[in-house]
């Protein structure tokens, strides 16, 4: 569904359409994002996982990963094993528990980070089509609907 086919469409309230219409534009920035992070070879799971291991400064255990994701996803040892394989993470045992690891991001998974970010990732989105005010108003309310679920 794209912008037109939502704005042709009757809804029972505006309530109703805004539900639609967040859920609209999320598909689409997924969309786009993934096929940007197609060209370094990542899903966007992927990339958000590095961000999450680079962002800690630590090694950090499969569970808090998984907490931390933005989509959360059953197949997180998956991706994490995706990621060991192209050898932009590492694992190690946990000390306190044999049945627990630590992921911890390699050389190689920053350096990869910063191409992407140097790529223009960020600038994906025009952020400037919103006034700070009008940013914090639509933070507050996909806040508000993100608790209303």
């Amino acid at each position: 569904m794209d912008f037109k086919q939502l704005q042709k469409m009757n809804f029972k309230s505006p309530q109703q359409k805004a539900v639609i219409n967040a859920q609209v534009t999320a598909n689409s920035m997924a969309s786009k994002f993934n096929k940007f992070m197609s060209e370094f070879d990542l899903s966007m799971a992927q990339f958000n996982i590095l961000r999450i291991l680079r962002g800690a400064n630590e090694a950090l255990t499969i569970s808090t990963v998984k907490s931390r994701m933005i989509e959360k996803s059953p197949n997180t040892t998956r991706l994490l094993d995706k990621l060991l394989v192209k050898g932009l993470i590492k694992k190690k045992g946990c000390k306190e528990d044999r049945r627990q690891f630590h992921i911890e991001i390699t050389a190689d998974g920053k350096a990869l980070l910063q191409r992407i970010d140097e790529s223009g990732f960020e600038a994906m989105v025009n952020t400037q089509c919103l006034s700070d005010e009008e940013a914090e108003i639509l933070n507050s309310l996909l806040d508000r609907l993100r608790q209303s679920f």
